[in-house]
């Protein structure tokens, strides 16, 4: 099954591999899934209020990252409402304020992570829960093994509002090469190499905090997939390119639905 699902994945690959023209054409691919991944977790109620942002690494400018306007609904996002913020905070490009947290918090992981170019965390309602126990995800599915020795734990600030660059500092040292964190009394944050696997990889990781506080609450211990299925099962869709593609269905459905999220 492994090999057959990698095999599929191989004959996407072609189309995830976007050429493109310039780097103005490279910006504005970005954007325009940055707006659909925002939408995307608006739809999903994995936004709540003010709390949330996703962010994309400007591909001519790396010391820079678009994200949405603080306090702009994710539901309502468009190309045009994106701010561009560089690493000491400012709005480069861009009229409206961008949200504290999201500077200090986004601006520490690409610096430590060249090789993240996408970066989405919200205040989704299973995140913040299960990070309230300090335990790690464990793989009680099949779908949990796409996380499998991949999600990091931090409890630097704990519970506090991350404006400080000191905590997110320690927060990306926690993260290290994973692909996401589970920060203590806060939520989730998750990363890619794209938009669209960054999205995919946090609204695959709430479901699996849903999953397993759901069990947890039975009274029943779960029973846990042998490592060796879940290595195999991590190979076959815990890498970058199976994120990209999982994401594609909601990408579609927003072109055919609320086309107006590209202007």
């Amino acid at each position: 099954m492994a090999d057959s699902l990698e095999a599929g994945l191989s004959a996407v690959l072609e189309t995830a591999t976007t050429e493109f023209e310039d780097v103005e054409a490279e910006r504005l691919h970005r954007k325009q899934r940055l707006a659909a991944g925002l939408r995307t977790m608006g739809r999903l109620r994995l936004a709540e209020g003010v709390a949330g942002h996703v962010t994309v690494r400007d591909p001519e400018f790396p010391d820079r990252f678009w994200v949405n306007p603080f306090g702009h609904n994710f539901k309502l996002m468009k190309v045009s409402d994106l701010i561009c913020v560089n690493h000491e905070g400012e709005v480069v490009i861009g009229e409206r304020p961008v949200n504290a947290a999201a500077f200090a918090i986004h601006s520490e992981l690409h610096k430590a992570r060249p090789d993240i170019v996408a970066a989405a965390h919200s205040h989704s309602m299973y995140g913040r829960t299960f990070s309230s126990l300090g335990v790690p995800l464990k793989m009680i599915s099949q779908d949990d093994t796409q996380f499998y020795n991949d999600v990091a734990l931090c409890d630097a600030g704990s519970g506090a509002v991350v404006v400080d660059t000191g905590v997110s500092r320690q927060m990306a040292a926690a993260l290290g090469n994973r692909k996401a964190l589970i920060h203590q009394n806060h939520g989730l944050i998750t990363s890619g190499g794209s938009v669209d696997a960054a999205v995919w990889w946090f609204v695959a990781l709430e479901r699996c905090c849903q999953s397993q506080l759901l069990a947890m609450s039975s009274g029943v211990a779960p029973i846990e997939i042998p490592e060796q299925l879940c290595v195999e099962g991590f190979e076959a869709q815990g890498h970058d390119l199976a994120g990209w593609f999982q994401f594609q269905p909601l990408w579609d459905e927003l072109v055919a639905r609320e086309p107006e999220f590209l202007n």
